[in-house]
């Protein structure tokens, strides 16, 4: 698969995706169709189980590219293509079927905080910040997906103010799993992707997909759920190679299926 902004490299059942739009990272449309046709793919690749998410250079993905917004004309249609265009992107990450792991290295803002908050588990460089600088150019987004991460006032004064929160803060606020030094990011970030990619590939499937329905279900309805779910999970030779493994006391050996 070619494509010019989003690279992908896999190695030992993990895949390294960067966004690679210099000099920000900033989203266009092209970017966005190639972030979906990259993580779709990777829902169909079995040499993956885990991914990992980052930027080239300084910055994760600092949002749309407002200059190009501001000089394109749209025609009949083009705003609803557009909005489309961007929440399938957001979408493709969320519903990948390996999990995702951000590896936050720079600026997240605007669609680059949506991009993290649709990740499974974040891990910020010290030179991380998230924040939704669209109030100060006059437009919105971003809202429902920070309310993943944030609370009511601290979600409300990003959106409203453009406050933007450096890695430190966000390790302090739980929003990240680790906050390191630039140059321990990316091995932060694949020693989750590895230890995920040593479990059970249906095992780990089936669980980003349950935890996706149940995240706003009842309490008794998603525990309804998940339990369904592990019930089909028990069906599995994976399953039952797991539970052999550990009874043996020996590392189990997973054949995804």
């Amino acid at each position: 698969m070619q494509t010019e902004f989003i690279k992908c490299d896999v190695k030992d059942y993990v895949a390294v995706v960067t966004m690679d739009r210099p000099p920000v990272n900033a989203v266009n449309a092209q970017f966005n169709e190639e972030l979906t046709r990259v993580f779709d793919t990777l829902s169909d690749r079995d040499d993956v189980r885990a991914a990992v998410l980052t930027g080239a250079g300084t910055s994760f993905c600092a949002g749309a590219d407002i200059k190009a917004r501001l000089e394109r004309a749209p025609g009949p249609g083009d705003f609803w293509q557009h909005s489309r265009r961007v929440r399938e992107a957001f979408h493709a990450i969320v519903e990948c079927r390996v999990p995702v792991v951000a590896a936050i290295n720079g600026p997240a803002l605007g669609a680059g905080l949506a991009i993290v908050a649709s990740c499974d588990i974040l891990v910020a460089s010290e030179q991380a910040m998230l924040g939704l600088p669209e109030i100060n150019v006059g437009l919105l987004g971003g809202g429902r997906h920070t309310m993943r991460l944030f609370g009511h006032s601290k979600t409300r004064r990003m959106m409203l103010t453009g406050q933007r929160l450096p890695g430190a803060e966000l390790y302090r606020l739980g929003v990240v799993e680790e906050c390191v030094p630039p140059g321990r990011l990316m091995d932060a970030a694949l020693a989750i992707a590895t230890d995920i990619a040593a479990k059970s590939p249906i095992a780990t499937r089936l669980a980003k997909s349950t935890l996706n329905a149940i995240e706003f279900m009842t309490l008794r309805d998603g525990y309804r759920f998940e339990q369904n779910m592990t019930g089909e999970l028990s069906t599995s030779e994976d399953s039952k190679e797991a539970m052999r493994a550990f009874v043996e006391k020996r590392p189990p050996r997973f054949q995804g299926r």
